[in-house]
């Protein structure tokens, strides 16, 4: 199906939508931005790095969606630069109709009792307190009826050795999620996390490299092992997960973790 005919048949109320997403220049914001491009969705990007959020913006360009992407470079646990990436969407878009709550990183892979101090705080911050920040500033320039998606992880309903830090605010979001579904419900906004487990990305092959230190063996083989399908997912298979959950077609999902991994947590 071309591009154009993808957004000529848009069943699910993405047409005209103003979505802004965090993380916006790696693989799953990338993907999912082309998706809500593809059915005539505004798009948003917002990351840390700005070499890495030009080049996402000017793939998006090349495909011919220039005119309906912006974007900006921001620290989302900073709570100034928060207010300025949403003040700067809305001023260009108008208000938020989707908040993806993207932006993560992963921090070490050693015990807990090894684990720096300094990056557990980290990872928090960047985790927990930079979604916390783009709740509580990005719902006041939501449209009432709009939907919200913070990405957590298999990693926030189980748990492994070493993993310490991303685990507890894997864990922490999706109480987050539960808390803000329930105050935002008057509103008719939806709020969901969603759980990928391992992704064919470089956010994935940086763990898996370290992982394969620590446990002697080819991580990524380890992992496929573990997952019932035996493979990893493709960021445009979480991407689709994404388009599901900010459209009418999740209309009645509110307060759920979807998950996206494969079948590795049961």
């Amino acid at each position: 199906m071309t591009r154009k005919a993808q957004e000529g048949n848009d069943v699910s109320g993405i047409e005209g939508k103003h979505c802004v997403l965090t993380g916006g220049a790696g693989s799953i914001g990338l993907a999912s931005a082309r998706q809500l491009l593809a059915r005539g969705a505004t798009v948003f990007l917002v990351d840390r790095d700005p070499a890495l959020l030009d080049a996402a913006r000017q793939s998006l360009v090349a495909d011919g969606y220039g005119a309906r992407i912006g974007s900006a470079a921001a620290d989302v646990s900073n709570a100034r630069q928060t207010r300025d990436y949403l003040a700067q969407a809305v001023a260009r878009a108008g208000p938020i109709d989707f908040l993806f709550c993207n932006a993560g990183i992963n921090g070490a892979i050693v015990s807990v009792t090894d684990y720096p101090d300094a990056l557990f705080d980290a990872v928090m911050a960047v985790n927990v307190r930079g979604t916390f920040l783009a709740l509580k500033h990005g719902l006041p320039q939501m449209r009432d009826g709009g939907s919200v998606l913070v990405t957590s992880s298999v990693m926030g309903v189980t748990a492994d050795p070493g993993v310490s830090a991303y685990a507890t605010s894997k864990h922490a979001l999706i109480g987050l999620v539960r808390v803000v579904a329930k105050e935002a419900a008057a509103r008719g906004i939806r709020v969901n996390a969603l759980a990928p487990g391992p992704v064919g990305n470089a956010f994935q092959d940086d763990i898996e490299r370290r992982l394969s230190q620590v446990v002697g063996r080819d991580a990524t083989r380890m992992l496929d092992e573990a997952i019932p399908l035996h493979r990893h997912a493709q960021p445009d298979e979480i991407a689709r997960m994404v388009v599901f959950l900010a459209s009418a077609d999740s209309s009645f999902s509110t307060g759920s973790v979807f998950m996206a991994d494969g079948g590795m947590h049961i």
